[in-house]
Formats: C-alpha cells, sequence, structure tokens
C-alpha cells in the first residue's frame, strides 16, 4: 500500500498544499512551527478519521476558515483508493473512499493501515492507564472489526450503568433487576474483549522484546505485564461483589475500561527506572513491534511516520533504527526532521529511493 499524493486545503497551519509523494522514503523537512509535524498528522487522519495530536476536531481547522479538506490517493492491491476526510464547523465529519461517504466512521479502520512514532508517544509512560488501554485498542481494531464494536458497545452498556447508579443515588432509591440486565451485557461485552487483549499481547509481547533487543544491542531486559480485573473472576462475579462499592462511588468501579499494561525494564516500572534513551528505544520498539503484528494480521505493509525522532535520539540508536529499515519488510516511510542534511544523510545509508520535501 502507498499513498501516491496528498492535498491539504485549510488544514492546521496550512492554506493549500499539494504533495507527490516517493513509493519509499519521504523526507518533510524545515524549522520547528512551519508544519512538518501537521503534514504527517493529516496522514495519519486519513487512516483513522482524527488527528492523532489535537482530538479536538475543529482546533485541526485553519483560523479564520470555516472548514478543512483532506484527500489522499493511495494505491492498494494494484487499483487507485481515494480517500477524503472533511469538516465544516458546526457539522459532522465526513470520510468519503472513492467518493463515497462512510456510515460509521469504525468501518474505515483498518483499511489504511498505520503506524506513527512520536515524541507524544511518551505519554504512552507518563499518563494513566486509559492511554495505554488505547494504544491496545488501536493496534488490535486495524485487524479485528469485531473488536472495535464490542468496544463501542461495551462503552455504551458503561455509560447507561454509570447514570443508572447516579440515578439511584438521586433518588435514593435501587433496583436490582434493572442493574443486571447492564450486568450481563457488560459481562457478554467486557469477556470477549479481555480474552482478545489477552491474545493478543501473548503474541505481540514476544514481537516487542526482539525489537527493542535489536534496537539496545539487547543491553537490558524489558517486559510488558498485563493486568485485568478479569484474570480475578468473571464480570458478573465481580460487579455483584464490588456493588455496595459502586453505589457508593455512582460509578462502575471494576471492568476491562481499569484494564492497563505495565512497562517494565529488568523487572522495574521504566517510568522510574529507565534512562531517556531506554525509554525512546522501549517506545520505539513498541512501535516497530506494532507495525509486525498489523502487518502479520492484514498482510499489507502499514505506512510508517517517523516524527521528530532525530532530535530524541543519540546517533548509535538513530543508525540502529535506519539498519532496521533498511529492508523489504518494510512499506512507505515517512520522516520529519528540522535537519535537512542530517535527514539526507541518515536516507543515504537506505537503500531505497527518497525524496526530500522543504517547507
Amino acid at each position: 500500500m502507498i499513498l501516491k499524493s496528498l492535498s491539504l486545503l485549510n488544514y492546521k497551519n496550512f492554506d493549500s498544499k499539494s504533495f507527490i509523494f516517493n513509493d519509499k522514503i519521504n523526507c518533510i523537512v524545515g524549522n520547528n512551527g512551519i508544519g512538518k509535524t501537521n503534514v504527517l498528522d493529516a496522514i495519519y487522519h486519513l487512516s483513522f478519521g482524527k488527528s492523532y495530536f489535537n482530538p479536538v476536531a475543529t482546533q485541526n481547522i485553519k483560523h479564520y476558515e470555516d472548514f478543512f479538506v483532506i484527500n489522499g490517493d493511495y494505491k492498494k492491491d494494484d487499483k487507485i483508493e481515494k480517500v477524503a476526510i472533511s469538516l465544516k464547523r458546526g457539522q459532522k465529519k465526513v470520510i468519503k473512499r472513492n467518493a463515497k461517504a462512510y456510515e460509521k466512521f469504525s468501518e474505515h479502520i483498518g483499511f489504511l493501515p498505520l503506524v506513527i512514532i512520536s515524541p507524544a508517544d511518551r505519554d504512552l509512560i507518563t499518563e494513566g492507564s486509559n492511554t495505554r488501554r488505547k494504544f491496545i485498542d488501536s493496534v488490535i481494531s486495524q485487524s479485528d472489526k469485531s473488536y472495535l464494536n464490542h468496544l463501542i458497545n461495551y462503552n455504551k452498556i458503561l455509560a447507561q450503568r454509570n447514570a443508572l447508579l447516579k440515578y439511584f443515588a438521586l433518588n435514593h432509591t435501587f433496583n436490582n433487576d434493572t442493574l443486571e440486565v447492564y450486568n450481563i451485557q457488560l459481562t457478554d461485552y467486557g469477556t470477549q474483549i479481555f480474552e482478545k487483549r489477552d491474545a493478543f499481547l501473548k503474541t505481540f509481547i514476544p514481537i516487542f522484546k526482539s525489537r527493542y533487543e535489536a534496537i539496545s544491542n539487547g543491553n537490558e531486559t524489558v517486559d510488558l505485564v498485563y493486568h485485568s480485573d478479569l484474570f480475578e473472576d468473571d464480570l458478573n462475579t465481580l460487579l455483584k461483589t464490588v456493588i455496595n462499592k459502586d453505589k457508593a462511588l455512582q460509578y462502575t468501579s471494576v471492568g476491562i475500561h481499569k484494564d492497563d499494561l505495565h512497562f517494565n525494564i529488568s523487572g522495574h516500572p521504566i517510568k522510574k527506572f529507565g534512562s531517556q534513551g531506554q525509554q525512546k528505544s522501549f517506545l520505539i520498539a513498541l512501535k516497530l513491534a506494532q507495525f509486525d503484528f498489523i502487518k502479520a494480521q492484514s498482510g499489507v505493509n502499514p505506512i510508517l511516520l517517523l516524527d521528530d525522532i532525530f532530535d530524541k535520539l543519540d546517533e548509535q540508536r538513530v543508525a540502529q533504527i535506519i539498519k532496521l529499515v533498511d529492508d523489504e519488510n518494510f512499506g512507505q516511510l515517512f520522516i520529519s526532521d528540522t535537519h535537512a542534511e542530517r535527514t539526507e544523510n541518515a536516507v543515504k545509508q537506505v537503500h531505497q529511493s527518497y525524496e526530500i520535501f522543504r517547507l
């Protein structure tokens, strides 16, 4: 799968901009604040229907404009696929494939597999469990439509159960039969989500460890440890066990929405015991493992976006990454950097064609 061309209209800092891309390596270079990351984010937007960096959709519209449009022409399975995303203030976002709008955005997820490596990934280490759950969900959803639907349904039922608990508290009442209806549905969807997360991580963790070893030259041992309430008991039993706690809190305190993924180095949390270089290598290994997993599931080389990574890593680690992507197993690559010369020197080591775009 190749992104052949990209055009932006009123997207972030661009009024109108077009690109014709190389099939292998594309370098977007220029000073800070000029829009390098915005180009990569537009490519991400085409795959996921949203920005990687700004979840508030209207804030991706250029200042003082009423709308944005992103158009991408892809070559996939020897066919040209045209994908367009547009948003007008006060209206819903529209995603079109070959001029036909999707009824549900979830139908588009996984069609254009993509992995991004960015300084913003550090949130996976520093932020709460929600960020790490989203990472797991994003990887699985790109190759499993039923998983995404189960997740959407679980979150709807969870919101309804929480609303019911608040209603009980406000009205000094309680109806266990009504609550049980939600418990059964949460258990159904939650169990399937848990089983898929568990199976995914059993496959994913060895891939991740192998990638980390290649980047770090095997100097440290790392691990990902999956934590879930459902390892203790089935969800329906757990929900009944904590009912008094849930009534007091007015929200659901157990379930797969509390799952977490612990990041460890030499048996300790990397957040506290990992150096900056180790943390960066850990995150890059995580994303390269994501690439490997999605490729294995879909049979397609995901597009790989490397946002500003040369600024954040020492030369040895950059050399390791360049060596890893100098491989036919990788497809199309997009790199953003502030230093054109540094980027060109790096990609010259790779035996692939490349194009440099100066903003």
